[in-house]
């Protein structure tokens, strides 16, 4: 609560143009990781996959850069990598990272996921862009690879290869969009995702002062603020809970010294 109140203070300090937002709030997640995607390398890209595989769960942020900082740790950043470590290996490290409720679907996960990038695209993502047809094939494809790989996972993954891999545009997620109507950059009755996209965009071009910067950052922004608004949404949800409950207990011990 306090850090989403400082980061509304500055946002409103600062402005809430794209680049204003990147500033306040950071931008992709992969730049944060140390993960380049810029020059398009296979080993680059597929590490990206791999966190966004470990995003994509139902785990918080913090456990799940921790869990890709243990992989990456044990150099387990590349397909074969995983492949040759085995099931009980990578329920190690993913106990490791704090995986610990969903380490043994994962780990089954993975090396399925390796194993059908190796045998279907000889590991390389690039490869699987390549021969997809368009974004929606693209989309298809990226979670064909593996059960477990759904649509949350393949927005993480696709959004930050935006204006890297051409066919790469997923519509914004839910948090983004939750995002960018809180903060007036979108109608808040604008239901439709592609038509959400297309204003995002001319927001970036009109409003954006950093050629270092690109869409994907922005998008990234919007989504660290849909989380925080989450965050929030969730804690005052717990506090209403535990007041009404309070008050149930308090009622009830009222009512057991009158009788």
């Amino acid at each position: 609560m306090r850090q989403n109140s400082a980061n509304e203070r500055i946002l409103d300090r600062n402005g809430r143009s794209p680049s204003r937002l990147i500033q306040t709030l950071g931008g992709t997640f992969s730049h944060e990781l140390g993960i380049h995607l810029a020059g398009g390398k296979s080993s680059e890209i597929f590490k990206w996959f791999l966190a966004s595989i470990f995003f994509g769960a139902r785990i918080s942020k913090v456990l799940a850069i921790r869990t890709y900082r243990e992989f990456e740790k044990e150099r387990l950043v590349a397909p074969e990598k995983i492949v040759d470590r085995g099931w009980h290996g990578l329920t190690v490290v993913l106990d490791r990272g704090g995986y610990v409720r969903y380490d043994f679907k994962t780990a089954t996960k993975l090396l399925d996921v390796s194993r059908a990038l190796l045998e279907k695209y000889d590991g390389n993502l690039n490869s699987l862009h390549r021969v997809a047809s368009d974004a929606r094939d693209l989309e298809r494809r990226v979670k064909a690879l593996g059960k477990g790989i759904g649509d949350v996972t393949v927005n993480i993954f696709l959004r930050e290869l935006r204006g890297i891999w051409p066919k790469a545009e997923p519509s914004p997620s839910a948090l983004a969009l939750t995002a960018a109507k809180n903060l007036g950059l979108i109608p808040r009755t604008k239901a439709d995702q592609r038509d959400a996209l297309r204003l995002l965009k001319q927001k970036w071009r009109h409003g954006s002062r950093s050629r270092a910067k690109g869409f994907a950052d922005f998008e990234a922004a919007l989504v660290r603020w849909g989380l925080a608004l989450r965050k929030q949404s969730h804690h005052r949800k717990s506090s209403r809970v535990r007041i009404t409950h309070g008050a149930r207990a308090a009622a009830h011990a009222s009512s057991r010294k009158s009788s």
